[in-house]
C-alpha cells in the first residue's frame, strides 16, 4: 500500500497499473502502480500486492472515498460486513501486514461503531480486532492454488527454496549425531527421551513438540479457529 498521506485519508488518488511482475521468493504476483505526486511535478511508482482481476493499464483509487472495486484500497470502516479483503493493514499506516500471501484473503465480520473496531476473519481462521481506520485492498491475492500441483521432484524444490531461505532439505533429529541434535545417537533411530520441551528451555534443547498442551492425534470432533467464538 503507499504510506498514508492527506489525500488517502480526506478523498482519494488515483493510480494506474503499469505492469504485473513476478517477485523472487514470494507466490504471489506484485503490480507495479503510477501514482501522481501531490506536492512535486512527477510521478511515484508504488509496488503492491496484486489482487486477483488486476491488468495492465487498469485504474486503481485508494483513499477514504474509494468506491469497492476489486484492486481499491479503503479504511475498513468504508467496507461492509462480509466483503473479501486482503493486505490489510495491523495498525494505522503499516501498510499492509495480514492476507498477503497468494490466494489469501480475510473477510470482514463486523464492526464495532462505538469502538471503532472492526473484526475480521484471517486465512488460517483466527479472529482478529482491528481499528477501523486501517486500510485494506478489496479482493484476493492472486497467484492462488498455487500448491495444488505437486513439486514432484527434489530438483523444483531445490529450486523453490533457494529464493527463500535455507530450510530445505530437512534432515531429521534421530538421523543427527548426538553432538549436533538432542534427539541425535544411539544404535537404533530413537528419541530416547520425551519429544516435548518447555517454553523456557535454552535454545539447542528446544527442539520437539515445544510447550506442547497436548500430544498425539486428534480424535473427534475437529474444533476450528472459527468455532471458538
Amino acid at each position: 500500500l503507499r504510506s498514508i498521506d492527506y489525500a488517502e485519508r480526506r478523498g482519494y488518488v488515483r493510480g494506474v497499473i503499469k505492469d504485473i511482475m513476478h517477485d523472487p521468493g514470494r507466490g504471489a504476483p506484485v503490480a507495479k502502480v503510477q501514482f501522481l505526486n501531490a506536492y512535486r511535478y512527477k510521478r511515484d511508482t508504488e509496488l503492491m500486492v496484486a489482487t486477483e482481476g488486476m491488468y495492465t493499464g487498469q485504474f486503481i483509487y485508494c483513499g477514504k472515498k474509494a468506491t469497492l472495486t476489486i484492486g481499491n484500497v479503503l479504511p475498513l470502516r468504508g467496507v461492509p460486513e462480509g466483503t473479501i479483503v486482503c493486505n490489510v493493514e495491523a495498525k494505522v499506516g503499516d501498510r499492509g501486514a495480514f492476507a498477503r500471501g497468494s490466494g489469501c484473503f480475510a473477510v470482514v465480520i463486523s464492526h464495532d461503531e462505538d469502538k471503532g473496531t472492526t473484526r475480521l476473519r484471517l486465512p488460517s481462521g483466527g479472529k482478529k480486532t482491528v481499528k477501523s481506520d486501517v486500510r485494506a485492498q478489496i479482493g484476493v491475492v492472486a497467484g492462488g492454488g498455487r500448491t495444488d500441483k505437486p513439486l514432484l521432484k527434489a530438483g523444483r524444490a531445490y529450486h523453490k527454496y533457494a529464493v527463500k531461505r535455507n530450510c530445505w532439505p530437512k534432515i531429521r533429529g534421530v538421523a543427527k549425531n548426538p553432538v549436533e541434535h538432542p534427539f541425535g545417537g544411539g544404535n537404533h533411530q530413537h528419541i530416547g527421551r520425551p519429544s516435548t520441551v518447555s517454553k523456557a528451555a535454552p535454545s539447542g534443547r528446544k527442539v520437539g513438540l515445544i510447550g506442547a498442551r497436548r500430544t498425539g492425534r486428534l480424535r473427534g470432533v475437529k474444533k476450528l479457529g472459527q468455532d471458538r467464538d
